[in-house]
């Protein structure tokens, strides 16, 4: 199969690729792509709700009249996954984002009103700065000093990243042992004339018992209190089921014997 697999075509001497006819194609014409979703959007038909990210067979076109310096808008057509209305979208390269055109509307997004608002904030210090030089003076300053604070906490940060880089495992080795020396110190300050005489007293040679030794029991108590369980299983079993079972361990005994001795006669008579 290896040699159907044409990867160089012939081109003749005479070709020339300016003959060959280009294809004609509108400006406002529509063209099918495969695309997902940018966001979560919700029908205002159904209201079915469609995360971002969902796959869709959807239609794209430029759309007319309308662009951001220079930069095109582009639209986009979907259907409802429930009632297969048609839902309109366009990009908004002004935002970097996209707005809902028809049938649809945005699902709420935190983050977004999060930026809306710094928005807000920003334009009302731009107002309140337009007419009043010691007021645009007195913001200024104040962005200088937090600038300043943030450089000062960037520089502790870095130093103490700096100290922490050159400490190596054996200093920290050595530290903890300090440490637990330290430690053991300040419990011998806290220990009484009573503990240190005690302490005295083991490091001497006392042993000092703290559980108490068992002694192993004799071979006659032991079988006795076997014999005793024993009496009392079967009493608690009835007399009759006592002898059954009796019976029974004698058969297999037996049983046992007499197969032993056909094994012996056997290797005899061999």
């Amino acid at each position: 199969m290896a040699e159907r697999k044409v990867i160089n075509k012939y081109y003749p001497p005479d070709f020339d690729p300016g003959m060959i006819p280009r294809r004609k194609r509108a400006k406002s014409s529509q063209i099918k792509i495969r695309m997902m979703l940018p966001m979560s959007i919700r029908c205002n038909v159904c209201g079915e709700y469609m995360g971002a990210g969902k796959k869709f067979n959807s239609r794209k076109e430029i759309v007319d009249g309308e662009d951001h310096l220079g930069l095109k808008i582009f639209r986009f057509y979907v259907r409802c996954v429930k009632c297969s209305s048609e839902l309109t979208f366009k990009t908004d390269p002004k935002n970097s984002d996209y707005v809902t055109e028809q049938n649809c509307s945005r699902n709420f997004e935190p983050w977004k009103e999060h930026y809306a608002k710094e928005a807000e904030i920003e334009e009302k210090r731009t107002l309140l700065e337009e007419g009043d030089a010691l007021k645009e003076l007195e913001t200024r300053t104040l962005d200088a000093k937090a600038e300043m604070d943030m450089l000062d906490d960037l520089d502790e940060l870095r130093s103490m990243s700096a100290q922490n880089a050159t400490v190596s495992a054996d200093d920290l080795l050595a530290r903890l042992q300090i440490e637990d020396i330290e430690e053991e110190e300040e419990e011998e300050d806290e220990l009484t004339e009573e503990d240190h005489a005690k302490l005295a007293e083991f490091n001497e040679g006392e042993i000092i018992k703290r559980v108490e030794e068992k002694k192993p029991e004799p071979v006659t108590t032991k079988r006795k209190r076997e014999d005793d369980k024993k009496d009392t299983f079967d009493s608690l079993l009835g007399s009759d089921v006592v002898t059954v079972a009796k019976k029974k361990r004698k058969k297999n005994t037996k049983k046992k014997e007499s197969n032993a001795l056909g094994i012996l006669s056997g290797y005899d008579s061999s």
